[in-house]
């Protein structure tokens, strides 16, 4: 078995909490916080599942009777699936956010809602066809699009047709699960795998596809890190004569989002958010 310990910082190193970008996509990101204990980490973690606002369908009310299209032919409104499934794989299509909007109950309107804290949407379509997210039409806002236009939510047989008005208000993934922006949020501590060259061969396909992984190389001994890629040295673990350290001060964060917002806005809003809903709890506190 691989032998595994762990390393703390030096008494004269900084104790400032620092935070590293390592990998970043639209939708992906990997970073590195420093300086940190596990409850902050998690506290972040948390903040990241279901703190980040985003946009979601929240009620949506379906026509019931005939349907005419232009040229006067008559469709009948039934479709095979209940509304209330409808409804609610409608709720789940992400949707592009703009956290510049206000959540509905801390709006001026008083949660009457208004442009300022809602979007209305529209779906038309006749059969036979299959309705997907891109027919779900904003109005009045054409930025706040689904996220992803080939989601497909119910199936219209011949002579059927769909008629629909909804609105998408923001909300929080801890009230619902609609409203998470974010899925895969994960953290370790930072790794390093210290392995003899002459082992390096089963190794060799993953430094060919991610030359990263080596940290530093020297005295016939090659120190890796699966920091950028987390979790693809794993299987080291349970190889003899290789050296696992870990630094419990250093946390590797990775997560992805559903196209609703981007990872670095997720991240940044995140950011914001912690102190406070710290300063809240301190507060709370306080007054008890």
């Amino acid at each position: 078995m691989a032998r595994r310990r762990k390393v703390e910082g030096g008494a004269g190193e900084s104790k400032k909490m620092g935070l590293k970008i390592l990998r970043l996509k639209e939708r992906e990101i990997v970073f590195e916080v420093n300086n940190i204990t596990y409850s902050v980490a998690n506290a972040l973690r948390r903040t990241l599942i279901g703190d980040v606002p985003k946009l979601s369908i929240h009620t949506v009310k379906i026509h019931h009777g005939q349907i005419r299209d232009r040229e006067g032919n008559v469709y009948d409104s039934s479709m095979p699936l209940f509304d209330e499934v409808v409804a609610h794989r409608l709720g789940l299509v992400p949707l592009v956010t703009d956290l510049s909007m206000n959540l509905r109950s801390e709006c001026s309107c008083g949660g009457k809602g208004c442009p300022l804290c809602t979007v209305t949407y529209s779906i038309n379509k006749i059969g036979p066809a299959t309705v997907y997210s891109s027919d779900i039409m904003p109005t009045g806002n054409p930025e706040a699009v689904p996220a992803d236009p080939d989601i497909p939510i119910v199936k219209l047989g011949k002579g059927q047709a769909i008629l629909i008005s909804a609105e998408a208000i923001l909300g929080r993934g801890k009230e619902h699960a609609k409203w998470q922006p974010t899925s895969g949020v994960a953290y370790k501590y930072h790794r390093e795998y210290v392995i003899k060259n002459e082992d390096l061969g089963e190794v060799e396909p993953l430094l060919k596809k991610y030359p990263d992984l080596v940290l530093s190389e020297g005295e016939g001994k090659t120190t890796l890190t699966d920091d950028f890629h987390p979790g693809v040295l794993s299987f080291l673990e349970d190889r003899d004569g290789v050296t696992v350290t870990e630094d419990p001060k250093r946390f590797i964060f990775k997560f992805e989002t559903d196209g609703s917002l981007s990872a670095k806005d997720v991240l940044e809003y995140a950011l914001k958010r912690l102190p406070q809903r710290l300063n809240f709890l301190i507060e709370s506190l306080v007054k008890f």
